[in-house]
């Protein structure tokens, strides 16, 4: 579903409706202050999108899907590039999906409320965009970790890939608490410095990994 071919009705409730998801979540957003933004009538999204849950899944499945096709994981490296560099190009295309503004300046946001109060909708945006880009990720992190495919060391790798998401996503839902710590040059919305410090570490503690199985398998 691309933007063009939305009818501009459709769109405005669409625009309208995630950014005010973004700000109330799901269950205090109500269907005529997002028409009021929108500047359309209430029936409008009856007709458009028969009630207020399937407008939030298609504005959640659309916006992710958009975000994923201008930063898609890898990026577009060549797929002989190494594991190292398809790492970094991973964490910053995440980085940039929660944290740039400017597409769409409540993506992220979006995101992050229905992970913290979540809906049905998200098991769906889980089976058709999550699951396959950290299914990518793993095979990343599988290729630094010298596994050729799944194993038994399945496990770590999933614990790797949940801890190198994670801290992406901290930058996130802590900016708050991270802003008010951090030194005075610190600049949250440096992602290339947050690129940087997140890959290290994560090839660090990968390595780590890497380590404590080989010493399992000796």
């Amino acid at each position: 579903m691309d933007i063009v071919e939305i009818n501009d009705t459709k769109r405005k409730i669409m625009e309208a409706a995630g950014e005010i998801f973004a700000q109330k979540g799901f269950n205090s957003t109500t269907i005529r202050e997002i028409c009021n933004s929108a500047g359309t009538h209430v029936g409008s999204v009856n007709y458009h999108f028969k009630d207020k849950k399937n407008l939030y899944e298609e504005v959640l499945q659309h916006t992710h899907i958009s975000a994923l096709k201008k930063y898609p994981p890898d990026l577009g490296l060549k797929k002989n590039s190494s594991p190292e560099d398809k790492l970094r190009a991973y964490i910053n295309s995440m980085l940039l999906r929660i944290l740039d503004d400017g597409f769409p300046a409540w993506h992220g946001k979006l995101m992050a409320q229905e992970f913290a109060n979540p809906t049905n909708v998200v098991h769906k945006i889980i089976e058709k965009s999550i699951k396959p880009s950290q299914q990518y990720l793993a095979s990343i992190v599988r290729e630094i970790l010298g596994i050729e495919k799944e194993n038994k060391n399945e496990i770590a790798v999933f614990l790797c890939t949940i801890s190198i998401v994670g801290q992406c996503l901290q930058f996130f839902k802590g900016k708050e608490v991270i802003e008010g710590l951090c030194p005075k040059d610190f600049n949250t919305k440096d992602i290339e410095m947050l690129t940087n410090q997140i890959t290290l570490f994560s090839l660090g503690g990968i390595q780590e990994v890497k380590k404590e199985i080989n010493k399992k398998n000796n």
